[in-house]
């Protein structure tokens, strides 16, 4: 019964709780809770369901007001002896940092209300041990806010780490935005640099290609000549004439 509803709780198992998981307390000595319920912030809810209902089977089959009365204060007296030995276990100091009660679950809820009809002080004691006595309903509603507590934590660690994620998206923007914008600079110095050079070379007074020209123009022996667009930009087409190939005479 306690699996049915851990199952329909829409918590997962091995993540959300553990069955039948052995551990060892304080005095070396293994325990075995029967679920262990796992809680957001790493805390943790140990559920017992060894509760033994064979005095209640004996309640609701008998016939004669007598026994029907001995096997209900049976009944009572069963569960408290649980709860005895529940509290007296302390599976609670095994979770460290986790809620200081154990649940100690019924898994009938006929057989948890006659006892809570029977001894009404019952649940309080039960409380001031640290057991917690839950009925099927009241566990699947534990459980639901255990999912739901679950649900929130899911949402705040995802806001997390949206925010983490948008924090380093936006600081690489700016490492590449100053990046970006030192590749501009450089742009521009090599703009600059490159008309100062081509300046140089080609429109300034006294350029290297109207220079050259001039050089090629007085007989300087060239295999190859510059284009007549670089020729026309340096000013250099029309310098001076040719000069004349010696042919002998006068």
């Amino acid at each position: 019964i306690l699996d049915t509803i851990l199952s329909s709780s829409n918590l997962i198992k091995g993540v959300h709780y553990q069955t039948q998981e052995t551990r060892r307390n304080e005095q070396g000595a293994n325990v075995r809770p029967d679920v262990v319920l796992n809680l957001p912030d790493r805390k943790q809810i140990v559920i017992d369901s060894k509760t033994s209902l064979t005095a209640y089977a004996g309640y609701t089959a008998a016939e004669q007001p007598e026994e029907c009365e001995r096997c209900l204060k049976s009944h009572v007296d069963s569960v408290r002896k649980h709860v005895a030995e529940l509290s007296a276990k302390s599976y609670q100091e095994l979770m460290s940092g986790s809620p200081d009660f154990v649940i100690m679950f019924i898994p009938n809820e006929s057989a948890f209300l006659a006892a809570m009809r029977a001894d009404p002080q019952i649940w309080a004691d039960a409380y001031r041990r640290k057991v917690v006595i839950s009925s099927p309903t009241n566990l699947f509603a534990l459980l639901k806010l255990v999912d739901n507590l679950w649900q929130r934590s899911d949402l705040e660690r995802n806001t997390r780490d949206i925010a983490e994620c948008g924090s380093k998206i936006y600081d690489q923007l700016v490492a590449f935005t100053a990046s970006l914008e030192n590749v501009g600079l450089s742009l521009d110095k090599a703009r600059d640099a490159y008309a100062d050079a081509y300046k140089r070379l080609c429109t300034g007074n006294d350029n290297i290609v109207r220079s050259g020209e001039r050089l090629r123009r007085l007989g300087l022996p060239v295999k190859r000549r510059q284009s007549a667009r670089t020729l026309d930009a340096a000013g250099a087409e029309h310098e001076l004439p040719e000069a004349e190939t010696p042919c002998g005479g006068e």
